[in-house]
């Protein structure tokens, strides 16, 4: 794998399990021994830390806040002391590491820190193989240019009529972004015996997740949805997905 990673963007509806998705992605590409993996938690909802079952100290948009409040130590201007804290930030796992965008708490114009932020953030992707985001409906954070443009965007649905119609949309909005339309696929998730009668085209999900009791078990045990057992449908499904991932970036190395 060359220095420049393979960029997976994960969006979707509220509740249509686009974290589990993401944390499961980060836990395939694990086993495949694709590491290390970066994971950001572009969501504001964010809670990818869970489930993955690791602990934030800090957003990037608290740190935002704060390194353009205070004063700067001595010796050290504001886009180094900014460097450093972006590294202060960052979350240090086995075989994975996790930063939390955020939101920024005051008000204002940001468009200095968030070019600052980006360049950190395209400085630090160099150093995985793969890159998975876990990001809002409105991928305000691709539109701002902090996390880049992703190689592949996967849009995550249950199969209910307001997740389909959401895919619609959200691919709206990407290709609007810039996004190609043959970098954007679909994943249906939470998968049981059939899907709402909603037209989003003839294209294929690049997945079908089934619905997993073991899912639903770690929620309510509260621990760590990345950790349910390697044989369960879940996490098969999204093994293959990232085994299919995978194959799609090498494909790109070679051409």
């Amino acid at each position: 794998m060359p220095s420049q990673p393979f960029t997976i963007a994960l969006s979707g509806k509220g509740g249509t399990g686009k974290t589990t998705v993401s944390s499961l992605l980060v836990r395939s590409f694990l086993e495949l021994g694709e590491k290390p993996v970066l994971a950001v938690d572009a969501d504001p909802n964010a809670n990818l830390h869970e489930a993955l079952g690791v602990t934030v100290g800090e957003s990037l948009g608290s740190m935002r806040e704060e390194a353009f409040s205070r004063q700067i130590p001595p010796g050290m201007n504001r886009h180094d002391y900014v460097r450093f804290r972006f590294r202060q930030s960052l979350v240090e796992a086995e075989g994975f590491d996790l930063v939390a965008m955020g939101r920024p708490e005051g008000s204002g114009c940001y468009c200095f820190a968030n070019d600052l932020l980006g360049e950190c953030m395209q400085q630090l992707q160099r150093e995985y193989r793969f890159v998975v985001i876990d990001t809002e409906a409105g991928m305000e954070h691709i539109a701002r240019g902090t996390i880049g443009k992703p190689d592949m965007l996967l849009i995550v649905s249950d199969p209910g009529a307001r997740g389909l119609r959401t895919v619609a949309r959200i691919r709206e909005i990407a290709t609007q972004l810039g996004l190609e339309n043959e970098k954007i696929f679909f994943v249906v998730n939470k998968y049981k015996t059939g899907s709402a009668p909603v037209d989003i085209g003839s294209e294929e999900p690049i997945a079908i997740i089934p619905a997993d009791d073991a899912v639903e078990n770690a929620d309510l045990a509260a621990t760590p949805v990345s950790s349910i057992p390697e044989a369960s449908a879940a996490r098969m499904a999204v093994l293959a997905l990232a085994e299919k991932i995978r194959r799609m970036a090498k494909d790109r190395v070679e051409r």
